[in-house]
């Protein structure tokens, strides 16, 4: 068989999440998978090495517009003109003006939902705002012409069920994420040392993965922060990734503590090469979020042998396990209390570093590919029939 997967950030140089799970599931596809053919459908952009091609996998770099117009055009006509027997949509939405066989990925459908994110009227950028305007708008009709959606999480699968009221739910899978090989815990001084050195790193911090989505609860977990330092006479520095300074700004003005600025550290973009350093120096990893469908980032700081306060809602739990230390998002009170626990209770951190490792070897690319590609042969066999 001959299987299209769009790709279309995957050539970006600053990749994120979705981009990382499509590029994981390629190169682990690569792997597994030497008897049937691929084509990978990318937008041509700076980070062409991200992705080679192999005996039985192709790449095709495709201009093509904006993305809707990429995605409802351009793809769907190049998939059949490579003669492809399905094509997979690996980002949330899908071609739905075209007879091909479609396989979805929708990682979560928060934007559908009328959650607490809206009722605390959190914003996110005009560019995640214009993204989820296009997701409402799509994915109701993606859900039906899909031939398979697969999703990350039970929390996630049921959650879809129940939105989209389906009776039969066989043609919607949750198959897990997956974490890096590459995250362990780093000792080596010499790499700690060009990483920490790169990107300006303090002695002693906390690390938090917020951003401007809402769901990631920058706002109360800097509230937390700011309530830990009030009561502590700790020196712990907060180490944030790619966050907007006039933004970050704001929030501390609206929590009322404007001088938290002078503790928090914005690192810019960070390679993912290089996230397992930062883990490794660490003193506890921050994951709060008010809403995920998965929450790799949890598994990535388990990976490196780092204690993590993660929430008690949505698919957390469930990919924590009991390996987490558990706050209601919506409480920054218990973040903070989190924080005071396992940096006062060293047997307590000890017990958490230790059920992350082994919570965190659970999850693998490998047998994220193996599923998918199961679900592929399943849906050739139907098409065949």
């Amino acid at each position: 068989m001959k299987i299209g997967i769009e790709g279309q950030r995957l050539f970006r140089v600053k990749k994120h999440g979705m981009d990382m799970v499509a590029l994981e599931l390629i190169n682990n596809l690569q792997e597994i998978d030497k008897e049937n053919e691929y084509v990978i459908f990318v937008k041509p952009d700076e980070d062409s090495s991200a992705l080679k091609e192999t005996d039985n996998f192709k790449i095709v770099e495709l201009s093509g517009g904006i993305y809707p117009v990429w995605e409802q055009f351009a793809l769907p006509k190049a998939a059949k003109a490579h003669g492809c027997d399905m094509l997979h949509c690996t980002s949330n939405t899908a071609p739905i003006f075209t007879d091909m066989p479609i396989v979805t990925t929708l990682h979560d459908i928060i934007y559908l939902e009328k959650s607490y994110l809206q009722i605390l009227k959190s914003r996110g950028t005009l560019y995640q705002n214009i993204g989820n305007v296009y997701r409402k708008m799509i994915v109701p009709s993606v859900m039906q012409r899909s031939k398979i959606v697969i999703t990350v999480s039970k929390y996630e699968k049921n959650r879809i069920a129940e939105f989209f009221a389906l009776k039969d739910d066989k043609k919607l899978s949750a198959v897990y994420n997956g974490v890096g090989s590459h995250f362990e815990p780093i000792s080596d001084s010499s790499v700690l040392s060009k990483v920490k050195e790169k990107y300006k790193l303090p002695d002693r911090f906390f690390f938090f993965l917020g951003n401007t989505a809402p769901k990631k609860n920058t706002r109360g977990t800097l509230k937390a922060y700011s309530d830990f330092l009030k009561n502590s006479s700790s020196d712990c520095k907060l180490v944030m990734l790619d966050y907007d300074m006039a933004e970050l700004k704001k929030i501390l003005e609206d929590i009322g503590d404007p001088e938290l600025i002078n503790h928090i550290i914005l690192t810019g973009y960070v390679k993912n090469t290089d996230l397992p350093a930062i883990y490794s120096l660490c003193e506890i990893f921050l994951y709060p979020s008010l809403r995920e469908s998965f929450g790799i980032p949890i598994l990535e700081a388990m990976s490196c042998g780092v204690p993590v306060i993660t929430a008690n809602t949505s698919s957390m739990p469930e990919v924590s396990g009991n390996a987490a230390h558990l706050v209601d998002p919506f409480k920054p009170e218990e973040i903070t209390q989190g924080i005071e626990k396992i940096l006062e209770n060293k047997d307590y951190k000890e017990e958490l570093v230790e059920k992350g490792l082994v919570q965190a070897k659970k999850f693998s690319w490998h047998a994220m590919a193996e599923q998918v590609l199961e679900l592929y042969k399943g849906l050739y066999k139907e098409l065949k029939s």
